[in-house]
């Protein structure tokens, strides 16, 4: 399987699934639905561009051969990757707000003030304290933990925002939160083990733990 029809066959019909359940049940309307997905696929394509042509470039990250366009390859990167940044949060959104939908108290959070508080703080601090793990890391551990060390520092500081930002309306609404994450989460863990297992994709072992949880490496 190529990484183009990867995507025909285990992105796109789900984001259509997830689209075609919100227009069935057109509860409610959120606030800046589809703009708000719009700024969260612009700002994970922008934010993860520069950090994933460093793990292609440095070969810590490669594709089987023949998997992807090589004639639409822009600086490291592929084409389908590109896509996977955009897709991925079109995907997670369409099922946030799915679920806000079917939440009272999901609609609601999309138009109350960000409340922040105790629980920003602790999120806030717990992110920043695995961002420092990852720089360890890079810098004082092996070159095994190259990836987690890359993967650390690259997504937490972001996570940290987030707690820092509006950490008490995320605690408050905290079961809808958990069931936006764990589905889509769960899901991209299972296909991600396929494209590996199906060398759509590779790890470098050299610098990669090597720990895994049912085959699916630990980063």
């Amino acid at each position: 399987m190529t990484y183009l029809y990867f995507h025909l066959v285990f992105i796109l019909p789900v984001i259509f699934v997830f689209w075609y359940l919100r227009r069935m049940e057109r509860q409610s309307d959120l606030p800046l639905q589809k703009t708000g997905i719009a700024i969260l696929a612009i700002i994970a394509l922008t934010y993860t561009t520069p950090w994933d042509n460093y793990l292609v470039a440095s070969k810590i990250w490669t594709y089987g051969e023949g998997r992807v366009l090589d004639s639409l390859v822009i600086g490291y990167v592929p084409i389908e990757e590109y896509m996977f940044f955009i897709l991925q949060p079109i995907m997670t959104g369409t099922f946030l707000l799915l679920m806000a939908q079917r939440h009272r108290k999901g609609c609601d959070a999309f138009a109350q003030p960000l409340a922040r508080g105790k629980a920003s703080l602790l999120g806030a601090s717990v992110y920043l304290l695995i961002s420092l793990f990852g720089v360890i890391c890079l810098t004082l551990l092996t070159e095994k933990f190259t990836y987690l060390g890359l993967i650390l520092t690259w997504a937490c500081p972001v996570l940290a925002f987030q707690w820092g930002y509006g950490g008490g309306t995320l605690w408050q609404h905290r079961k809808l939160l958990q069931e936006a994450v764990l589905f889509p989460t769960f899901y991209l863990w299972v296909v991600d083990l396929i494209a590996i297992e199906w060398r759509i994709w590779h790890i470098l072992p050299e610098t990669s733990t090597e720990w895994v949880i049912i085959t699916l490496p630990i980063e």
